[in-house]
């Protein structure tokens, strides 16, 4: 795997440089630890967990366990529903990096838009990027509503929105709207969690490309300037899916790829939660 995956990733707001490519965790269970060795070793330099996937310490053991430097690998988690609130949004904060056995996180995300709270949240968040402990804090699955809600009480800016993300589920005004903003748009489910992996449009275009569903799905996200964090415990896939920076897909297909949306889901739609 290229070296300029970590090297060249976008320079987030808070100026930190962020790989396009990362290794999503969820629902990796006890496979954690050694599917974030396998991708280390590939050439990752991102690993995103949460505190709800119950495995921060396996991520934080295959890192502190890794013949990779600490300061070039990029470690995200989040704060969880429950813990939101000025102090126990602090406390969580410290039990994930604890949990993770680090001196520090890279990104530190709200996982959800919890009503009512995500102001003293993310001022939390504020506060601990402030003391070093955080380098850029981030939203997750936040809406345009929100973000620019967010406008009336943040001091520090969202440096990342980590939302769903793929050819069947374009949110193309999201991502405009992050892109104006500067805010670094992040695509968890890039893959669609394999449901539209044998569409046949799909199948097609990757055979005329060389290239399997999964790295042609990728490969239009990164073309978008999305970053992806497709999940994989097989070592096989976890190297398939680095294989994308070596190809480009035509406009003609871009603009192909972009007209599949139907607002497919695989995780909860926030627009129907109760986060308002």
């Amino acid at each position: 795997m290229q070296k300029h995956v970590f090297s060249d990733g976008p320079r987030i707001n808070s100026g930190q440089r962020m790989p396009w490519l990362g290794l999503g965790v969820w629902q990796s269970g006890s496979q954690t630890q050694e599917a974030a060795t396998t991708a280390l070793q590939a050439g990752y330099r991102h690993i995103d967990t949460a505190k709800i996937y119950g495995n921060e310490k396996e991520v934080g053991m295959a890192v502190r366990n890794s013949s990779v430097d600490r300061k070039e690998i990029f470690v995200t988690t989040k704060l969880w529903n429950d813990d939101h609130g000025f102090e126990s949004a602090q406390k969580a904060f410290h039990k994930s990096l604890k949990e993770l056995g680090l001196e520090y996180l890279d990104l530190y995300l709200i996982h959800w838009p919890v009503s009512g709270k995500r102001k003293e949240s993310w001022k939390a968040l504020e506060k601990l990027h402030r003391e070093g402990l955080i380098r850029s804090i981030g939203v997750s699955n936040y809406t345009i509503t929100h973000l620019e809600e967010m406008k009336s009480y943040y001091e520090i800016p969202p440096a990342v929105n980590q939302v769903e993300f793929n050819p069947f589920l374009y949110q193309k005004e999201l991502h405009e709207y992050c892109q104006k903003n500067k805010i670094q748009l992040e695509a968890y489910c890039p893959l669609s969690r394999a449901k539209r992996l044998s569409d046949p449009r799909l199948t097609t275009l990757a055979t005329q490309y060389r290239r399997t569903p999964a790295q042609l799905l990728l490969r239009w996200a990164l073309e978008h300037e999305v970053i992806v964090i497709p999940k994989s415990v097989h070592a096989e896939r976890i190297k398939e899916n680095s294989r994308i920076f070596d190809f480009r897909i035509s406009a003609a297909d871009m603009k192909e790829m972009d007209s599949w949306n139907e607002n497919f889901r695989v995780s909860w739609n926030p627009n129907q939660l109760q986060f308002r």
